[in-house]
């Protein structure tokens, strides 16, 4: 919360301070009501004198029309202020979020960063237009309103203040009970996101495998918890208003029996007790706001500390701790691309990749093979930067990644991933990427993907795509996301099992694209069939994230029983297909 107050405030502190001296006069207009009012009633309508009587009523007029004024206007100012501040707010935290790590990620997790962009920032900008609102006009309501009923009558005056000490203990109980709970129920509410989530993108899945149900009961159990974490949040925040109520209440009952008493002897006027009972209304509708303001602050806090940890999570632009001498090296006898002994755990537990080592030349290809899970993507992974290698080094150039700028390292990459993504914008903008291309630069690389004649089909690059690419088959979106890949000429070029949905016409006329127009592009195609890496360069067979074969197709069916057995099970399954 202190850098929201101090960091992001810190701009509007003018503003503010006009406001709050806004606020101010009209809430000190507000509190000469009642006691104008109170001095009518004793002192000018018995004399009779209707002069009188309305140049005082002009003057209530006038202090409640300025009163109005004043407060509408510094609420608006309010407004503008903390609707400013979370603009940016949000505008750093999403570009913190962008440029977090995966490991960082991966620990915040993606549907708590959804509800930190969203729900977070929503209840602190509910926090700071309240405190503008009411943190300047409750306090002085309620001292001005005790201030007022001491110069009214000292002595009622007591009788209300005896309720203050308890209604203080309540508000202190209710705010330090509150933020833990509203802590712990954000952190249910990231579970809920992240459940959603999972369940709308795979509807098309629940829905063929009929397990409607059971989503359902997953559902039920995790509302559940959350409807259980805001309850009791909400419970424990409730009392404040009922306590209040309560000893409010019961000094307004000593109040009137102490003022009737008082009016009956004489020692007190009928319009300081109207005026006493008004005042009491101003002090406990004060009460009352600052205990709601101190349940928002409650659950502001909780959530201004989880944006701020986003903010304060080290991103991939700050320097890391790793130093070293090695520069890039443009000399041809200089590997291209090298692991240097790679190992790395995602988990710090078991090894994920362990010792790997291969080294390519510039235009030199790579085919990486393997079962599921045996560590094809994380060798991308390591590569790109987005996490890093506990043991070994990652060299492009002969320099050590570590050492270079994330955005300079990224920017020699084309890529395609595993379940990359389509966006719900043209197809054009699709290849693009906000990188300035060309529609020229687009065609031709539509046409590398072999995917310009469906395009056309469609309507050209201007056809708009649906999100995720739901108006397109999985082979197109394939050929869409390899022509984002190819349409800048990139240095290096990363395949991720991005043919899975190509018939091998398409497979092998692509690759051959590739070998014809991409010389110089050093490529990594990570495939499950053999025939989209038979023809690489250097194969790399990986089994449980260990190195069990590398080399030529020719060497490796040779001498690596397992990729063996793989080029006899897919070609024979493949040659039966075609006959």
């Amino acid at each position: 919360m202190k850098k929201i107050l101090t960091y992001y405030l810190a701009p509007y502190y003018r503003p503010m301070a006009v406001g709050f001296s806004i606020k101010f006069t009209g809430t000190i207009l507000d509190l000469l009501l009642p006691w104008t009012l109170a001095h009518m009633i004793d002192y000018v309508i018995p004399t009779g004198r209707r002069s009188e009587i309305f140049l005082w009523g002009g003057f209530m007029v006038l202090c409640s029309v300025l009163a109005a004024v004043f407060n509408i206007t510094a609420n608006r100012m309010a407004s503008r202020v903390a609707s400013d501040t979370i603009y940016k707010v949000r505008e750093d935290l999403f570009a913190k979020v962008m440029y977090l790590s995966h490991e960082n990620t991966d620990r915040l997790t993606r549907p708590s960063l959804i509800s930190r962009l969203t729900s977070d920032t929503y209840y602190v900008h509910q926090m700071l237009a309240r405190i503008q609102r009411l943190g300047v006009r409750a306090p002085i309501l309620l001292i001005g309103g005790v201030a007022m009923t001491m110069i009214l009558d000292p002595i009622l005056a007591c009788v209300l203040l005896a309720t203050m000490p308890p209604l203080a203990l309540v508000v202190v109980f209710v705010s330090k009970k509150g933020i833990p709970l509203f802590t712990a129920l954000q952190s249910k509410v990231d579970g809920f996101v992240r459940l959603v989530r999972e369940d709308i993108a795979g509807i098309r899945v629940i829905k063929a495998l009929s397990k409607e149900d059971y989503e359902r009961e997953r559902f039920d159990k995790i509302n559940r918890e959350v409807m259980n974490a805001e309850r009791k949040a909400n419970m424990t925040t409730a009392v404040s208003n009922p306590a209040m109520n309560i000893f409010l209440n019961l000094g307004l009952v000593s109040v009137i029996i102490a003022g009737a008493c008082r009016v009956n002897e004489g020692t007190s006027e009928v319009g300081k007790i109207l005026a006493f009972m008004t005042y009491f209304t101003i002090i406990l509708n004060a009460m009352m706001s600052i205990s709601r303001m101190f349940v928002m602050i409650s659950k502001a806090s909780a959530s201004a500390g989880r944006i701020v940890q986003v903010l304060d999570t080290r991103d991939e632009r700050e320097p890391g701790t790793f130093s070293s001498d090695s520069k890039e090296t443009p000399d041809t006898q200089v590997p291209h691309v090298e692991f240097d002994h790679v190992s790395f755990s995602y988990h710090k537990t078991r090894d994920n990749i362990k010792d790997i080592h291969f080294s390519l030349m510039q235009g030199e290809t790579l085919g990486i093979i393997g079962s599921t899970g045996s560590g094809k993507t994380t060798i991308i992974n390591l590569l790109m930067g987005f996490y890093q290698s506990y043991r070994g080094n990652i060299r492009i150039n002969g320099q050590d990644i570590r050492t270079m700028d994330f955005e300079s390292l990224r920017h020699r990459f084309g890529a395609v991933f595993q379940n990359d993504v389509i966006f719900e914008d043209t197809i054009f903008e699709n290849i693009n990427m906000g990188r300035n291309l060309t529609h020229q630069q687009a065609d031709q690389a539509l046409g590398y993907a072999r995917a310009w004649e469906f395009v056309a089909e469609k309507g050209g690059l201007d056809k708009e795509l649906d999100i995720k690419g739901a108006n397109l088959s999985g082979g197109q979106k394939q050929r869409i996301l390899i022509a984002r890949a190819l349409a800048a000429g990139p240095e290096i070029l990363i395949l991720d099992d991005s043919s899975s949905a190509l018939d091998y016409k398409t497979d092998a006329a692509l690759r051959q694209e590739l070998k014809d127009h991409f010389q110089n592009t050093t490529c990594i195609i990570i495939a499950q069939r053999v025939s989209s890496v038979m023809n690489a360069d250097h194969i790399l067979v990986l089994e449980e994230g260990e190195e069990i074969g590398y080399g030529s197709h020719e060497h490796l069916m040779e001498h690596c029983p397992i990729y063996r057995e793989i080029e006899n099970s897919q070609m024979g399954v493949s040659q039966s297909a075609q006959t």
